[in-house]
């Protein structure tokens, strides 16, 4: 069975805490290797959406870095002038234009790059969205069976439209806050000088606090993304219910059933289960919050009262207070936004785990084959056995069989038997476990997988209803084919669909499902399940494979469907499913599956006469028709 995820990745995204004072260093070192990793990973993301928006983001970077304290200059200045002008004649006017044009330019560019961060969440967005399509068609159905891959892939999917920007956002705010603080960090430091060193302890202090308020605010960062990852199954919960609640196909029976109040009950149960948790850590990361800032208050409260006794003009007052502010602010902002960072990389690790799930199933390289088209086929499965992933109990054990060009074969069995799970591995949605399955004697793992898709003509009994017009939904049977109406058309008539079609206000070109439309159709399970077959009329297909393709239509319906088939499957090798056996009497090749294993093949008159498992499974429905 192929991985599910890949343990190197795993283990490379990893941090385990430390387990003692001397590992805390190579602790932090791995957490700034770690999210380096990420943020190059999410740059890359937005440098392949478009590259000028890295540049356009690393400009605004800059300026966002340097007007600040150019605005502290402005401001001090006039101030300055404004006071020297009480005690002599002073001309305003220059530096209230400079105090205008800082402030008319930082409008300007505050609203431009608004925009900009706008216009870059939806290029990325979209590029992000694109990319998780693109993967997702190459990542094996095996996948899909797996809860955690399956969260994962949500998870991915669903903050693709924020986590990517936002990081990006953030961090290049974290680069124009650092300049910022730089910057003030000069200015402060005349200001130093003049103070002596009893006011260095005091400052060191108040950095102190900001570094010891960085890390407490990194480690409940953790412990949220933790509680959060270990919590998965209760946040799906969550999902799940709200999701019936509003599910369009399943109010019917939640409101007949009078379900609503349970799921109701049991999303509040489940929250409050999970609220308990979140709301705990909440609680201890806002004590120590107000703690730090209690003394970060004093501190800078001294700080302010040393300054004002040192100064002799308002102006170095209003520069050095507001540089100690700024860089108050600052230290505030960069252990917030650094937070923000390190939680949001940590997330983005659903979207990396996703990209680099590896593919098994799918075979497109320059040495794979391709298999011969419109001819007989013979199919053989050679002591396959098959197990689905994370489960140790064998759905298919040891399934020999040999299906020749031309042959009508029919599965049966009751439920669970394996039947739809045989499909999936002859039509290569699965491997085995082990054992082979040939193709006219050739492994179907060598062959091009696009290439062996396309000989098959398939309707599943979970077949796909797509809210789209008549037409797509019968022409997406081979969208490779050039497009014919007549065609369309003819395999609707086969399928015995036209009628209905034909009664619909656009016909063929009527919107199906109202999703998108409001005149959209709803059709019946029955007219969807014409489509369907309609579907694989349509399909230039070798081999048909049909999993209980008539199960929602009436007998006359069904009896019309076969008669199709008849002419459709000459020279074609069929395998088709039905829980009706009547539709067995007719193929010449029978096989019963009893709990994952062939018990009986034969034609219909063989295997009643062996009076076996098929001549119960008969005698038993024609018994119950005969009664009714």
């Amino acid at each position: 069975m192929p991985k599910m995820y890949s343990s190197e990745v795993n283990d490379k995204l990893k941090e385990p805490k430390p387990k003692n004072i001397k590992e805390v260093p190579r602790y932090l070192k791995n957490v700034l290797r770690s999210t380096g990793e990420r943020l190059f990973y999410i740059a890359r993301l937005v440098w392949e959406a478009k590259p000028s928006l890295l540049f356009l983001m690393g400009v605004m970077t800059l300026y966002n870095g340097i007007m600040p304290i150019i605005g502290t200059l402005i401001t001090a200045h006039l101030l300055g002038q404004i006071v020297l002008s009480f005690t002599q004649e002073v001309n305003l006017i220059v530096p209230l234009m400079w105090q205008f044009g800082y402030s008319f330019i930082n409008s300007l560019v505050n609203s431009l790059n608004n925009s900009i961060t706008k216009i870059s969440g939806e290029i990325v967005t979209n590029h992000v969205k694109v990319k998780i399509m693109n993967k997702a068609k190459t990542i094996d159905l095996a996948s899909f069976d797996m809860p955690d891959f399956y969260e994962r892939l949500e998870n991915a999917n669903r903050e693709a439209g924020t986590r990517p920007v936002n990081i990006m956002e953030s961090t290049f705010n974290l680069i124009s806050k650092i300049i910022s603080m730089c910057s003030y960090f000069v200015v402060l430091s005349t200001i130093l000088v003049k103070l002596g060193w009893t006011a260095y302890p005091f400052f060191i202090g108040y950095v102190a606090l900001s570094i010891l308020s960085a890390a407490v605010s990194f480690y409940f960062r953790r412990q949220n993304f933790l509680y959060i990852r270990v919590r998965s199954k209760e946040r799906r919960q969550l999902t799940y219910y709200s999701d019936l609640m509003v599910n369009k196909d399943m109010v019917k029976e939640i409101r007949l059933f009078g379900l609503s109040d349970l799921l109701i009950g049991r999303y509040q149960d489940t929250f409050r289960h999970y609220f308990k948790g979140i709301k705990k850590i909440i609680w201890k990361e806002g004590g120590w919050n107000i703690f730090l800032a209690l003394c970060s208050a004093l501190l800078n409260g001294i700080l302010f009262f040393m300054i004002a006794t040192n100064v002799s003009q308002v102006a170095d007052y209003s520069v050095y207070t507001g540089a100690l502010n700024s860089i108050s602010a600052t230290l505030s902002a960069l252990i917030a936004t650094g937070a923000t960072i390190y939680e949001g990389s940590l997330f983005i690790d659903n979207m990396i785990l996703f990209m680099n799930e590896e593919a098994h199933i799918l075979c497109s390289s320059k040495e794979a084959l391709l298999p011969k088209r419109h001819c007989g086929h013979t199919i053989e499965l050679i002591d396959v056995c098959f197990a689905y992933p994370g489960s140790q109990k064998n759905v298919l054990n040891h399934i020999n069989l040999t299906l020749n060009a031309g042959d009508t074969a029919v599965l049966v069995g009751l439920n669970g038997a394996g039947k739809t799970t045989l499909i999936k591995l002859l039509t290569r949605l699965y491997d085995p476990t082990e054992g082979q399955i040939l193709l006219d004697g050739v492994d179907i793992r060598l062959y091009d997988t696009q290439a062996l898709y396309k000989m098959y003509g398939i309707i599943f009994q979970d077949f796909g209803k797509y809210a789209m017009n008549v037409e797509e939904n019968i022409r997406f049977g081979d969208i490779s084919k050039v497009y014919s109406k007549d065609e369309i058309e003819k395999a609707a008539v086969q399928a015995n669909a036209d009628p209905f079609i034909g009664q619909l206000k656009n016909g063929y070109e009527t919107p199906l499902m109202r999703y998108f439309e409001k005149n959209g159709t709803e059709l019946s399970i029955g007219q969807w399940q014409k489509l369907s077959v309609a579907r694989a009329f349509y399909s230039d297909s070798d081999i048909l494979i049909l999993d209980e393709p008539t199960a929602s239509l009436d007998p006359l319906a069904e009896q019309e469907i076969f008669n199709q088939f008849d002419m459709l499957r000459k020279d074609k090798t069929t395998l088709f499913v039905s829980h009706r056996l009547s539709s067995a009497t007719t193929a010449n090749k029978i096989i019963v599956l009893k709990e994952g294993t062939i018990s009986e093949m034969g034609d219909h008159a063989t295997l009643m006469a062996k009076k076996g498992d098929y001549y119960q499974l008969f005698s038993t429905q024609a018994k119950r028709y005969q009664e009714t």
